[in-house]
């Protein structure tokens, strides 16, 4: 793909006019002139760079994945349909304390931890909820700390903002939590040809968290206030597997809330994205959903370690008791693939209705394998139909 220029114009004319900003964060805190506001990516001034970095880290304009992949795994292990895999496991943290205040098996704080703990990196930049009751990127030194950040709110949180606002001298080296296009956006970083001085090299560790969507906090606190649930109440979400259901916590109740409902709350830019498993992770952590009993999964993680990095923690954390590992079925796995590549199948399709051809992809390039292999997909069941 051949490189153009992108200034902040083009950023808002095919992204943020286009409702495909994801809220990632990426082009925030690299000038003064992008800023979060309320859930969403606001430009303050105009800014006559032609080839800006806020254009060239968005995880939602050109880039060339190939060449991403290329840089950061072996492109022997990269899969159509859920990125590089040099190991599957099931896994949830050893602590038993540990896993009842983590989302599900608390494997990603294990993974941390031991991060931290070893030396591999210093801090990590976790989701953390502000006084306003958004979610903003928070960093963290102190491994015992990151317990407090261990559950899920499904509503989109700045993270690659506060890395690009956060790195310095005082930092050396930081691990980052990241959803699926957090984690594009830190490895357009990593590979880009536009200078990012020396912030991107203080990057060490990126654990990436299965994604179907995020919520729009504006449109999800409406829904709450349906079900007469403050937003101060709210402890934790989940979706229970198996179940086509929203359940929300508080320390008085648990309310389930159907699909449908929250299917109205989702960001529009969710249904535009190829990646359900942060395939630019090193590490990508996800709930155990598969097989006939859901109950014997809950507590459970699947865990898909990307890169040598990524074998490096995980084979520490186990090392040093801070994880436990099992074999995964290889149903489970091929399961997990039929859920990434049926999601890419869709977004494909409304990125194709959006644009009005199959050869204006937005954001992504039809001649990309991935991209080519699910637009033939696509072309067989039609002619099927």
């Amino acid at each position: 793909m051949n490189k153009k220029p992108g200034s902040q114009t083009k950023l808002k004319k095919d992204v943020l006019e286009q409702s495909l900003c994801t809220g990632c964060g990426a082009c925030v805190s690299l000038c003064p002139y992008q800023v979060v506001y309320h859930d969403r990516t606001v430009q303050l001034h105009d800014c006559d760079l032609t080839d800006g970095k806020c254009y060239a880290f968005c995880p939602r304009t050109p880039a060339d994945y190939g060449q991403i992949r290329e840089s950061l795994f072996d492109v022997s292990e990269v899969t159509p349909e859920i990125g590089a895999v040099k190991g599957y496991y099931l896994s949830r943290a050893a602590d038993p304390a540990l896993r009842a205040k983590a989302q599900h098996g608390g494997t990603v704080t294990g993974l941390l931890e031991v991060a931290i703990a070893e030396g591999l990196i210093d801090s990590a930049i976790v989701s953390s909820r502000n006084e306003e009751l958004e979610q903003e990127g928070r960093l963290i030194e102190a491994k015992s700390q990151l317990c407090d950040y261990a559950k899920s709110k499904f509503t989109v949180s700045p993270t690659v903002a506060a890395f690009n606002r956060l790195m310095g001298d005082t930092v050396r080296k930081v691990g980052v939590v990241a959803t699926p296009c957090q984690a594009l956006a830190l490895a357009k970083m990593k590979t880009a040809v536009i200078s990012n001085d020396s912030k991107i090299n203080q990057l060490n560790l990126v654990i990436g968290l299965f994604c179907g969507w995020t919520l729009s906090v504006e449109s999800f606190h409406r829904l709450l206030q349906q079900y007469q649930i403050s937003p101060e109440a709210l402890t934790g979400m989940d979706i229970p597997a198996g179940k086509n259901i929203l359940e929300l916590y508080t320390n008085e109740s648990v309310t389930s809330v159907s699909m449908a409902e929250v299917d109205a709350c989702v960001r529009t830019a969710c249904h535009y994205c190829i990646d359900s498993t942060a395939e630019f992770a090193d590490l990508s952590v996800g709930a155990a959903r598969f097989g006939g009993d859901c109950d014997e999964m809950r507590g459970w993680n699947q865990i898909i370690v990307r890169s040598e990095l990524g074998k490096q923690v995980m084979e520490l954390a186990v090392d040093r008791g801070a994880l436990e590992i099992r074999e995964a079925p290889a149903s489970a796995l091929q399961n997990l693939k039929n859920a990434a590549a049926e999601k890419k199948r869709k977004a494909l399709k409304n990125i194709i209705e959006k644009s009005r051809s199959v050869k204006n992809l937005l954001y992504l390039n039809s001649d990309d394998p991935v991209v080519r292999k699910y637009l033939s997909i696509d072309k067989k069941r039609k002619g099927k139909s």
